[in-house]
């Protein structure tokens, strides 16, 4: 821990090359539960760019015990926390250096570095983990071949993995018991890279061929009771494979791709070269004990992580400020991939739909998480210019806005183009640590354009708002369509310049269909139905010629840019997109257009009603079976709170809850008799399988069950007990259980008791129970408050604080996902929430901070709500052992 007072801002500007730099490292690991010997030999050698500086090695104090420089004790000095190792005036090019530090694993609660997870070595050395290993120059930008050695007892640590290729292994001499593995990485890697693993494990693997006929052996190493639950990760690791090659040309380079389930593990996963090691949650499934959306994710967590073999492996980032240059293209990637499968799994008629619900989630995802991050006190750009703590940059701006970003280029340059662009950028900079501007270059000079306002994506925070005007022309027979842009303020960026960005545009007939669109002093002749406009000024104006009739605009089709668009429509405009748009996803977002507009409506005034437009509209596409089932279950489904909550000045989560459980049992009892039936119609007990088709029926039914029970109708609960005691999977109990969950009677409270009698010895699963209860609405006045009972499950034996899964299922969804029971106008939640930080703070600083995010918007509440969350966030900032972590939130939220 550190004093708050003592944070240091680090500068992207500041960033200059290391005069020394480390070609080889051969690492000795002698593997012990509370004193680990770490013997690091380094071979370091001057950067010709710069010829005079010291040594630098970022390190822990408390684990050193010798440095030596070509056999002899080093001069060490520590200059700001660093050591530096006094060789600036020899004239060698080069020299080995020996550090020997002492780790105590058991002791790192932290789990960043090396540590115990179930009795077994784990590491996770990104961003900085691998400086509480050992001393080094622990930057992205010094990439080294490495050989690790790990020594462990042969009985508690039978499987010994590090990165790279297998090369050596054997018993350990003149240590009964105890054996011996070598590795040997042929690539040269940052040191957030290396990985290791010492643990009772076994795997699950297949050969497969590279597209160049080499023969690679792919496993998933878990502990032996879950070799059933990771096949499918296995067969999503062989589909990013084969995506991989066929869609950029990228081919595994390793004889051996590995990917190792920890319990214990503060993100999702982390893509060290060639040994992937995953939180469990995202490997491990099965029917029983995984839902759909656990499915979804596990794909989407794995062919991330492999994507990363190239996509920040062999070109990685030259410092952290570039954190964007692989998350956000990874997470493009990851995106893509995802779509396809769903596409493929769908065949040719289902293909687009499967697709736009794809689009559809990453749009929730993006609009519920990282719109509200560029609004609030920690808002930066997808490449920020500062830091104290770079664990608090592993955000959604950085993830997802930054995957956007370079679905723009996509868009702007096209499939065929964005492909050039990529094998540029590996031809260029392969075995590099290099900027985002040197994959923009990339693009730019592949296709010979000018990306340099394009850039300004990349310096600049806030969500851009665009305001779209039309009018239609009759007697010119024209559509002008006026946009103009604007982006406020942001924390140190009070001024905002025109972003260069793709505005998909349709104009619809009053029959329904699509225009044909032809801009004015078009050059060629061909018109089309989506025009992609370039928008890069402040105002622009576009005249579609050749428009006979009044259309309906469709602005922002796909979502083509990540911006806030202010469109002025009628409530039968609404409607109609909603029965029309050609457009998925633009068909869906005007449905939750219009349910956000009612539901605001609601929460100003509760005694407005529901207009009968609406509940027309939205019955039309509950029956609509011409429309894939996973689309409408989207479209049905109401916009989520988190998102809500920006459209209100000030936020009110109380209010907002209020109008959006009058909403839901509204619609839940004027069509009670249309959700029996969907629900029963679509539920299909029968063998599962994870398919795009299968989820969608499954989705549909489960929300159809939710709002028939939400609704009071006086047979649903019956419905939904039978659900619960007849699935014979995760989905439909998960269904059933949610649904309950808008009740308060005893029939709720006997599903969780069963359904804990029936997991308690699955983590993961018990995971779920934890979630489900802390995320809990209050449909009934009567009902306690969640937070007690989130309190009361704190002290459950299944919770630990130790255990960053357990804390995100029960407090980050209390805090994150269930805003008007944290918000609660007593203030209690904030000062249970202050209790925890501080408490989390002293074992886990990144969770911690994870956890502190949670009231970092709190100037968007209501006077009431922002008086109480002050005092919260007062008596955190007035500890004065906060990490860095955590301090730095506080503060931003303060400021």
């Amino acid at each position: 821990m550190t004093h708050n007072s003592s944070a240091v801002n680090i500068l992207r500007s500041d960033y200059q090359p290391l005069a020394w730099t480390v070609e080889r490292v051969d690492l000795r690991f002698h593997l012990d539960a509370t004193a680990t010997v770490v013997t690091n030999h380094m071979t370091f050698v001057r950067n010709p760019d710069v010829p005079n500086g010291p040594v630098r090695l970022w390190g822990d104090p408390a684990t050193r015990i010798s440095v030596c420089a070509n056999g002899q004790p080093a001069a060490l000095r520590e200059v700001n926390g660093v050591l530096e190792v006094g060789v600036e005036e020899s004239s060698d090019s080069s020299f080995r250096l020996e550090v020997i530090t002492h780790v105590n694993p058991q002791a790192n609660t932290a789990l960043s570095g090396l540590y115990l997870s179930q009795g077994g070595f784990f590491t996770q050395c990104e961003a900085e983990g691998f400086r509480r290993i050992t001393y080094f120059p622990d930057r992205p930008d010094v990439m080294a071949c490495f050989t690790v050695t790990l020594e462990a007892p042969s009985e508690a640590c039978p499987i010994l993995l590090s990165n790279g290729n297998l090369v050596d292994r054997g018993t350990l001499t003149g240590h009964k018991g105890w054996h011996y593995a070598r590795w040997e990485d042929p690539y040269p890697k940052p040191s957030y890279l290396f990985a290791l693993v010492a643990a009772r494990l076994m795997p699950i693997e297949r050969r497969v061929k590279t597209e160049s006929g080499r023969d690679v052996l792919l496993q998933v190493w878990v502990e032996e009771g879950n070799l059933d639950r990771a096949t499918f990760a296995l067969d999503v690791l062989v589909d990013a494979l084969r995506w991989d090659e066929e869609t950029f040309g990228l081919e595994l380079d390793l004889d051996r791709f590995m990917i190792v389930a920890v319990s214990d593990f503060n993100m999702g996963a982390m893509e060290n070269k060639g040994l992937n090691i995953f939180n469990a949650k995202y490997v491990l499934a099965k029917p029983e004990t995984a839902t759909d959306f656990d499915y979804a994710g596990i794909e989407g967590v794995v062919a991330h992580e492999y994507f990363h073999n190239w996509t920040g492996n062999r070109v990685t980032c030259r410092d952290w400020f570039q954190l964007t240059l692989k998350e956000g293209l990874t997470v493009f990637r990851d995106q893509q991939f995802s779509a396809d499968m769903l596409a493929r799994a769908a065949g040719p008629q289902g293909a687009a739909s499967a697709r736009a619900v794809k689009r559809i989630a990453d749009v929730v995802r993006l609009r519920a998480t990282q719109f509200p991050e560029d609004s609030g006190p920690m808002a930066h750009p997808i490449r920020p210019e500062s830091y104290q703590g770079i664990n608090n940059f592993y955000t959604a701006t950085v993830y997802e806005k930054g995957a956007e970003v370079v679905r723009m280029l996509h868009t702007f340059l096209g499939v065929e183009g964005f492909r050039q662009g990529m094998d540029l950028y590996f031809n260029r900079h392969d075995g590099q640590a290099v900027t985002c501007d040197d994959f923009v270059a990339a693009m730019a000079d592949a296709n010979d354009v000018d990306l340099s306002q394009f850039l300004l994506w990349y310096s600049q925070a806030g969500t851009p708002r665009v305001t779209a005007r039309g009018i239609w022309k009759p007697e010119k027979k024209n559509y002008v369509l006026h946009l103009t842009q604007t982006t406020l303020p942001t924390p140190g960026q009070a001024l905002k310049q025109p972003l260069l960005m793709p505005i998909a545009v349709g104009l619809i007939g009053p029959d329904g269909e699509d225009l044909p669109l032809k801009l004015e002093d078009e050059s060629e002749e061909a018109s089309v139905s989506t025009k992609v406009l370039v928008f890069g000024k402040t105002s622009q104006t576009f005249t579609f010629t050749d428009i006979e009739v009044d259309p309906v605009p469709s602005i922002l089709r796909q979502f083509s840019a990540p911006v806030i668009l202010d469109l002025e429509e009628l409530d039968s405009r609404l409607a109609f997109r909603m029965a029309h748009d050609s457009d998925p996803f633009n068909r869906w977002d005007a449905a939750s257009r219009y349910s956000e507009r009612i539901i605001l409506a609601l929460a100003e005034d509760p005694e407005c009603g529901v207009p009968e437009a609406y509940i027309t509209a939205f019955y039309a596409l509950l029956v609509d079976q011409s429309l894939d089932p996973a689309f409408r279950a989207g479209a049905l489904t109401l916009p989520s709170e988190a998102y809500l909550l920006q459209k209100m000045t000030p936020s009110d989560p109380a209010a907002l809850r209020a109008a959006i459980i009058s909403l839901t049992r509204k619609l839940g009892a004027t069509l009670a008799i249309d959700w029996l039936r969907l629900t029963l119609s679509l539920w299909d007990n029968g063998p599962y399988r994870y398919h795009p088709t299968d989820a969608g029926r499954r989705a549909l039914s489960n929300l159809a069950l939710r709002y028939l029970v939400a609704g009071g109708d006086p047979h649903s609960i019956s419905v939904a007990i039978s659900r619960f005691s007849s699935a014979n999977n995760m989905t439909g109990l998960m269904g059933a259980i949610n649904a309950l969950m808008t009740t308060s009677g005893p029939a709720r409270d006997a599903v969780l008791i069963t359904f804990r009698k029936r997991h308690d010895r699955d983590a993961l699963t018990l995971d779920k129970w934890f979630a489900i209860q802390a995320s809990a609405w209050r449909w009934d006045k009567k009902s306690p408050p969640t937070l007690e009972r989130v309190i009361e499950l704190m002290n459950d034996p299944a919770f630990s604080l130790s255990n960053p899964n357990k804390v995100y299922a029960l407090l980050g969804s209390f805090f994150r996902g269930n805003p008007a029971e944290f918000h609660a106008p007593s203030g209690a939640g904030y000062a249970f929430w202050a209790r925890q930080v501080i408490a989390l703070d002293e074992v886990n600083p990144q969770v911690a901070a994870r956890m502190a995010r949670a009231l970092e918007g709190w100037r968007s509440y209501t006077p009431e709500l922002q008086t109480l969350i002050h005092a919260q966030l007062v008596s955190v900032r007035e500890r004065t052992t906060l990490s860095t972590d955590v301090a730095e939130i506080i503060e931003k939220a303060l400021a």
